[in-house]
């Protein structure tokens, strides 16, 4: 049972980052006294695990990269798409192996000194995300984004520590965007280990990915895996707005390493949803034909056990039938799932009218 509170974490999620990483967020950050106190025991920790990371790091290079049967899956979509539901249908198959919540926050303690750092991990970790009471645990399936800030300075969720830059990381870590050939490699190779450990540790052959950023990042994972396949969930961007706004805001307040100005949040919510969805509806068309199945997540919520059979059936990913009986007993385990209503106001209306357009008529969203 996890002893801390997500709302008040003493400590960074940086905490399982390298130094570089650290080095290189803090020093965009608009001083404050009053996070003095978390970023000290965030290097401090940084420190004492240093000698740890340098054995991981010579571990990795003799590692023989894990057989893989197949190219990964990307479940993909804007936050609050429902991509962390579908994520948790498909990993009931067993051949998927995932990122999980350990291996997010300490990314570099998979292969030396896990065992004990994981039972630490277990002790603190909070039993729920405050911010829509899903589910923690050290061994649930994770999106890697978290792991990617804790390997590189180049992953979007350094926002969360640094929130006055916004613009910054969904240029340059989100997009992809105005960073040279040796980033882009570093980016790809933090991805690369990232899911050859989670394969290796976890004695699987197919990675699952379940991770929003990716959206917009097809050119950079087909390089890698030329064959990977994407299910894209789009979900009305009403809610999406509401319900992604609420989310970043109330992790912000628990994870920020500086003030955290509202002013213009929202716009910032927005443009980010447009950057995400245009460089998806970009480079979707380099996905080769037959690995990629798009879906409202409406249309997935009414009939989540047909959808999925559909979806198996459409990728080739192997036997539905052999995994159905697991999957009908947890979209049976979730009936009942309570979930947020939204009355939109005209302020809401307007920016996602002014800059989700393209999203609405696509897709056929009405309010």
């Amino acid at each position: 049972m996890g002893v801390l509170n997500f709302e008040h974490l003493p400590i960074s999620t940086l905490v399982g980052a390298d130094r570089r990483t650290i080095d290189e967020v803090l020093a965009g950050l608009t001083p404050d006294k009053s996070y003095r106190r978390k970023v000290a025991l965030t290097k401090l920790v940084q420190r004492v695990l240093s000698p740890l990371y340098r054995a991981n790091m010579r571990a990795y290079a003799r590692l023989e990269r894990p057989h893989m049967e197949q190219s990964p899956i990307f479940i993909i979509g804007h936050w609050r798409s429902g991509t962390t539901y579908v994520h948790n249908i498909f990993t009931q198959d067993d051949r998927f192996g995932y990122c999980t919540t350990y291996q997010t926050v300490f990314p570099h303690v998979m292969l030396r000194g896990r065992g004990f750092l994981r039972s630490v991990a277990r002790f603190f970790m909070p039993n729920n995300r405050a911010t829509d009471g899903m589910e923690l645990g050290v061994d649930i399936p994770q999106e890697e984004e978290v792991a990617l800030s804790n390997i590189t300075p180049l992953a979007h969720y350094h926002f969360l520590s640094s929130p006055q830059r916004m613009e910054h990381w969904r240029t340059k870590a989100l997009l992809l965007d105005d960073i040279d050939a040796s980033q882009r490699k570093e980016w790809q190779a933090a991805l690369q280990q990232l899911v050859d450990i989670s394969l290796s540790v976890q004695h699987k052959s197919i990675f699952l990915s379940k991770n929003p950023p990716h959206t917009a990042r097809i050119r950079d994972i087909l390089e890698l895996w030329p064959d990977a396949k994407f299910i894209y969930l789009v979900r009305n961007p009403y809610t999406v707005f509401e319900s992604t706004r609420n989310f970043f805001s109330r992790t912000i307040a628990s994870t920020t390493l500086e003030p955290f100005d509202k002013a213009g949040f929202d716009e910032e919510v927005v443009k980010t949803y447009k950057a995400l969805v245009d460089r998806y509806e970009r480079d979707k068309v380099l996905i080769p034909d037959g690995n990629l199945f798009e879906v409202r997540f409406e249309d997935f919520e009414a009939d989540p056990v047909a959808v999925t059979e559909r979806i198996y059936r459409e990728l080739r990913l192997g036997s539905f039938e052999r995994v159905r009986s697991r999957i009908e007993a947890y979209v049976g385990s979730k009936r009942g799932f309570k979930k947020n209503r939204y009355n939109y106001d005209p302020h809401t209306v307007e920016l996602v009218d002014r800059w989700c357009a393209d999203t609405l008529r696509r897709w056929d969203y009405h309010l």
